[in-house]
Order: C-alpha cells, then structure tokens, then sequence
C-alpha cells in the first residue's frame, strides 16, 4: 500500500509533489513489482479535476508507472475526505448535492465529490481485502459503495 504524501498539498507545492509524491510513489510500485506483490493499493486523486495540476500529474505518472509494471492494483481516487480538523468543507454539502441532481453538473459533481473518513477507510479495507487481477480503480462513487457495502456485512 502507498499512501506517502505531501501534507496539506496546494498548488504552491507542485516541486513537493515530485519531490516527494513521485519519489515515493515511484519507489514503492517498484518495491512492489520486484517482491511480485500480489495486490498493491494506491492513494490517487480524481481525475481530470480542475485545479491542482502537479499534484495531478504526479498521481496520473503513477497510476501509469503501476500499468506499466503490470502491478495487479486498486486505485483510490477520491477528490477530498472529510475528516477531523476541516470542518468547513461541510458547508458544501448541499451545494454538492444539488450539482449531483442537476443533469449538466451531475457527472462532474459525483466524480469530484466529498467523501468521508469513514467512506475512505471501508474503500481502503474492501481494497486490501479483496485483492484482483489487473488494475482496479475506485472513484468516488465507488469509495461511497464500498462503506455501504462494510456496512451490511455479518460481524
């Protein structure tokens, strides 16, 4: 599993992302491929997304370099994970719900949308979980189904 990271990314730390993101990335997919792995997980971002170019393209060399090894995989693509300490975000809630509703806004809407912490920790459970052949990715629709699915399953 990679999850390394720049914390906090903003566009004002595109060098970080390569410096850091890709570095890491890069590392671990190969690390992966030479010990034959049987599943490698790996922390995305929605894609194509608006704004934060590098830290975008970092994740899309990746997502590339994970095909390019053949590294049987699940991709997670959240666009942003609500958790503790950014609450604002809660405050597009509705404004996403109503985008996810509208015909011209709705694709858009569902694949930048919000998760949870919770929603995000389920997706990452099922991936480790359930390893595949190939390459699996998990965009936010995805991520939201497979806490509904954590959910329904017999302790």
């Amino acid at each position: 599993m990679q999850l390394v990271g720049v914390a906090h990314p903003s566009p004002a730390k595109a060098a970080e992302f390569r410096r850091i993101d890709l570095v890491a990335g890069k590392a671990g997919i190969r690390a992966a491929a030479e010990a034959v792995a049987r599943h490698f997980v790996y922390l995305s971002v929605a894609q194509p997304a608006p704004m934060m170019k590098a830290y975008l393209a970092v994740r899309a060399e990746c997502e590339a370099e994970i095909r390019a090894v053949g590294l049987p995989a699940t991709i997670l693509r959240p666009w942003y994970v609500l958790g503790p300490g950014h609450r604002w975000p809660y405050l597009l809630l509705p404004f996403y719900r109503l985008m996810e509703v509208l015909p011209a806004t709705r694709e858009g809407a569902l694949r930048l949308g919000l998760v949870t912490l919770e929603q995000m920790t389920a997706a990452l459970v099922e991936a480790v979980e359930g390893p595949i052949e190939g390459v699996r990715t998990m965009g936010v629709s995805e991520i939201r189904a497979a806490s509904e699915r954590l959910q329904v399953q017999p302790n």
